[in-house]
């Protein structure tokens, strides 16, 4: 039992750590507020379109994925600020591809709220 609890706690606190990790994505980095407002835009847009559910599931996934995506990047770039302190071509370039990882799913994101949008004014549904 003791074993369990222990367990128990380990987890728990692991839930302390990705909490304090959003805080300071949230908190401290641009971009991610930036995906915020998209995102509670684009909540304010689904509500008043009367969003049927597979549109709500479609917005809430795509802006989870971007934020998880702006959180993947914001870990890349302080680790390779950590190790690589001075220019390094190779730790630009891994900085750059984490940001266009962004990029991607922001654009496509992008591209599905245009297509449920559309769909809900124009499209009949």
């Amino acid at each position: 039992m003791k074993r369990l609890i222990s367990y128990s706690r380990g987890r728990l606190s692991a839930f302390g750590y990705a909490f304090r990790g959003a805080y300071d994505l949230l908190r401290n980095h641009a971009p991610s507020k930036i995906h915020i407002a998209a995102f509670l835009m684009m909540i304010g847009l689904s509500w008043g379109l009367d969003f049927a559910l597979w549109k709500w599931v479609a917005v809430l996934l795509c802006s989870g994925m971007v934020l998880a995506a702006e959180a993947l990047n914001t870990a890349v770039e302080y680790v390779v600020d950590l190790v690589s302190p001075e220019y390094n071509i190779l730790a630009g370039k891994a900085k750059d591809v984490a940001a266009g990882a962004v990029l991607f799913t922001a654009v496509f994101s992008g591209i599905i709220a245009l297509l449920l949008v559309y769909d809900s004014l124009w499209g009949g549904g």
